[in-house]
C-alpha cells in the first residue's frame, strides 16, 4: 500500500485570530522595564490598570501610551505590530488594554483580569523590584 506525501504548505487561517493570554511567570520573565501597556482614555478598563499601576508603586518600571481616537496614529501602528508579532497574519481587532513584551514586541496579553494579576506578580518579585 502506498502513501501520499502531502507538501507541508501552511495554509491561510479560516477562523478569527486566538486573543493573545500569555502570563508573566510563564514564558514571560519578570525584568523591570521589559513591558509596555497600551491604555485609552476613558476605557473602564484601562483606568483599572493604570490605578494598579500607582498603586504597585509600578508606574516607574512599566511604560505606557495612552491612544488617543486617531486610529492612523503612529501609535495604533505600533500596537498593530504587536498583534501582528504576536499571531502569523493576526487580522482581529485591535483590543486594549494591552500588555506587550517590548523585547519580542508581542503582545502579552489583552485580558484585563490577567494584566491586573501579573501587574500584582510583578510588584511582589524580587527580582523586579531589585531592578526597579
Amino acid at each position: 500500500m502506498s502513501h501520499t506525501v502531502l507538501p507541508r504548505t501552511p495554509l491561510p487561517r479560516t477562523g478569527p485570530a486566538p486573543a493573545p493570554r500569555g502570563r508573566i511567570g510563564a514564558g514571560f520573565s519578570p525584568v523591570p522595564h521589559r513591558y509596555h501597556l497600551y491604555l485609552r482614555v476613558g476605557c473602564p478598563h484601562s483606568l483599572r490598570i493604570t490605578d494598579t499601576l500607582t498603586e504597585l508603586g509600578l508606574a516607574h518600571t512599566i511604560t505606557a501610551t495612552v491612544l488617543g481616537t486617531d486610529h492612523r496614529a503612529a501609535e495604533y501602528t505600533a500596537l498593530r505590530l504587536a498583534y501582528e508579532a504576536t499571531g502569523h497574519h493576526f487580522d482581529g481587532t485591535l483590543t486594549v488594554p494591552a500588555l506587550v513584551d517590548s523585547w519580542s514586541g508581542r503582545v502579552v496579553s489583552d485580558h484585563t483580569p490577567d494584566i491586573l494579576d501579573d501587574l500584582r506578580f510583578l510588584a511582589g518579585h524580587p527580582a523586579f523590584r531589585a531592578g526597579a
